[in-house]
């Protein structure tokens, strides 16, 4: 138990040190200062995605995600540029406002199951495109552009994070942030799936009905979970929208939304760290497989079923069958 117990804190320091630490310094030595954006925007998918994991978690097949992260988006950008908010205190704004959202949603779409709940959520992207397109707030297909740049956060006259405008790299800052936020989020899930509600949440994936006759309540703990989940979606989308410096109506689509759940199911719905990997894999994946031109989306799809095939609980259930094998 000790030695698992090491062998998990050893792997948590290892992965630190390298989003932290290496990752940085071997960026500034390659000179691909590029890679500071591409890696911000895995970060960002990944809590996102998260998000999508959790309402698996609770039997919830979520495809509606691309509506929180665009609602965050247009949250954020809306506070900083109409009301002049600082970028730092939008930021859980946004992802409350999303989270009450979805308890409203919620409360009697959750009830729906399986492929109903599914398409409920689909639907849930493109109608918040349309609200972007026709409400005067958004400003419609023009968009919200020329958003500032993150100002200095000071808490009792000490700074605490510079002002991004200030910086020599701004996309090293950008990076640390998301890879922090992404650090949090993940810890907050591992923390949650572990604890006693996380138990209960769990028992709901597995017979809602059985759960009940034991006294869970079952409606709570759903509306909770899908608050959370929405909650990370629009905490990433507010940030998407402070590093593009812009958000449009078709800035997350319906199939963000898809690929939001391609990346649980990749990564492996069964392990709290699925979303990151998966998110990872497919992010680069898409973009090795550019060089194939007009055969790109044919290899992914095929990749794709054979993965699903040969790995149904995904990437990471390798290391557990290399466990049992040995």
């Amino acid at each position: 138990m000790t030695l698992n117990r090491n062998m998990k804190i050893a792997a948590v320091v290892a992965f630190l040190a390298i989003v932290f630490i290496a990752v940085p310094a071997a960026i500034s030595a390659s000179g691909r200062f590029d890679l500071y954006y591409t890696l911000t925007s895995v970060a960002l998918l990944s809590i996102a995605s998260a998000g999508v994991w959790l309402t698996f978690y609770i039997g919830r097949i979520n495809i509606g995600q691309g509506a929180y992260a665009l609602t965050g988006g247009y949250v954020s950008a809306i506070l900083v540029m109409n009301h002049g908010w600082s970028f730092w205190l939008t930021l859980p704004v946004a992802g409350l406002f999303c989270a009450a959202a979805s308890v409203l949603i919620g409360l009697p779409i959750l009830r729906l199951r399986g492929v109903y709940f599914a398409m409920v959520t689909l639907v849930l992207t493109e109608v918040a495109r349309l609200l972007a397109l026709a409400l005067p707030i958004t400003n419609g297909a023009k968009g919200i552009v020329s958003i500032p740049l993150p100002g200095a956060l000071s808490v009792f006259g000490i700074t605490l994070i510079p002002d991004f405008a200030t910086l020599q790299n701004s996309r090293l800052a950008f990076y640390l942030l998301a890879v922090t936020l992404m650090v949090v989020c993940f810890a907050v899930m591992y923390r949650l799936v572990n604890s006693r509600i996380g138990k209960l949440c769990q028992s709901l994936q597995q017979n809602e009905e059985l759960a009940s006759s034991i006294g869970v309540n079952i409606a709570y703990l759903r509306v909770i979970a899908y608050a959370v989940s929405s909650f990370f979606g629009g905490v990433s989308g507010a940030i998407f929208a402070a590093i593009s410096q812009s958000i449009y109506p078709s800035s997350f689509t319906v199939t963000d939304s898809v690929n939001f759940m391609l990346n649980c199911f990749l990564g492996g719905l069964g392990y709290v760290f699925g979303p990151m990997l998966g998110t990872l894999v497919l992010y680069f994946g898409w973009d090795l497989l550019f060089q194939t031109g007009q055969f790109q989306l044919l290899i992914y799809s095929g990749l794709m079923i054979v993965l699903m095939l040969v790995l149904p609980n995904g990437l990471l259930s390798l290391a557990e069958m290399t466990r049992k094998k040995g």
